[in-house]
């Protein structure tokens, strides 16, 4: 009897293991929008899914997640499409180091702000040469699209602009300190950081429009970028409406995510949106209208294929 009474209890153990499902999400630095977000997706992961736990990490941001999910380790990264793709193919900072993806959701736009104060002059793309200008940290995705509308607006990265690596958060106090002219951030509406400049007395932001590199960036990369608007009541000070370059967003895990905890993940997601969107706003972007778009150049998971078609969404 003893015996069985063990045995019984050992299978439970084993049962209890099994079913504990600890996941990280990869998100990006405090001052950004993934940050927020992730936190939000943690907390209702680990409160609605039995027996999942999910913790948020802070990292540099799309190229730091997806290296983190190609070490096949159980996370979810936020990532943009564009770096999300190279990583699929091993292409720029992914060369000879193909990453296993496959999409979970498609979120909301990413859209490219480079942010100047009025005091510097700089009003275009032309006007940061020679301009002290950050480009985003080591292992963002900003540093990627950053490099890629430089180059399209017929500037040299690394003679044209005395180029930093900063985060977003460093970028504004470098700013505030004059040790940078304008910084490059990609990122949703609207980022905690660049409300903070924006609302810092005696400043000026001026919003520099990246939308007419849109099309060369479409010839070489693939069409992953499209136009939008940021609207100038985002952002206190902003004189117009600012035509920018945009990106999708998507939250991506490795090809090795069990069928089940991938169907789990997406479904909740949206059972709990309006729980999501009080962490963050964008959270009202994503939207099963938008999974039928072709703005993930990354296969969608098969856990999360499985939810679409439950609710009869067919993509494109």
């Amino acid at each position: 009897m003893k015996l069985l009474k063990v045995i019984v209890l050992s299978l439970s153990f084993l049962w209890a293991g099994a079913q504990a499902q600890n996941i990280s999400i990869a998100t990006g630095g405090t001052g950004g929008v993934y940050y927020p977000m992730g936190g939000g997706l943690a907390s209702v992961l680990s409160s609605k899914v039995p027996g999942m736990s999910a913790t948020a990490e802070v990292t540099g941001g799309s190229v730091d997640n997806l290296n983190l999910i190609g070490t096949g380790k159980p996370y979810v990264g936020f990532s943009m499409a564009d770096a999300a793709k190279d990583a699929q193919v091993g292409e720029g900072k992914f060369a000879g180091k193909k990453v296993d993806l496959r999409t979970l959701v498609v979120l909301y736009p990413n859209l490219m702000h480079v942010v100047t104060v009025d005091s510097t002059g700089i009003k275009s793309m032309k006007d940061l040469k020679g301009k002290r200008v950050s480009t985003g940290a080591p292992g963002s995705a900003t540093e990627v699209m950053a490099f890629r509308i430089l180059e399209a607006a017929g500037l040299d990265k690394d003679k044209d602009v005395k180029r930093e690596r900063l985060s977003v958060a460093e970028s504004v106090n470098a700013v505030k300190d004059r040790k940078i002219d304008a910084f490059f951030w990609v990122g949703g509406l609207p980022t905690a950081a660049v409300t903070d400049l924006a609302n810092t007395p005696g400043t000026k932001i001026i919003m520099v429009d990246t939308s007419d590199e849109v099309a060369t960036m479409n010839k070489k990369y693939g069409n992953l970028y499209f136009v939008t608007t940021i609207p100038k009541a985002t952002y206190s000070g902003m004189a117009k409406d600012n035509k920018v370059a945009a990106v999708a967003n998507i939250l991506v895990v490795n090809a090795n995510m069990p069928d089940d905890q991938a169907y789990k993940i997406v479904k909740t997601m949206f059972d709990n949106k309006l729980e999501l969107v009080r962490t963050h706003q964008e959270f009202m972007n994503v939207s099963l209208e938008n999974q039928k778009t072709k703005s993930t150049p990354v296969d969608f998971h098969p856990g999360a294929l499985k939810y679409f078609k439950e609710k009869n969404v067919k993509l494109n």
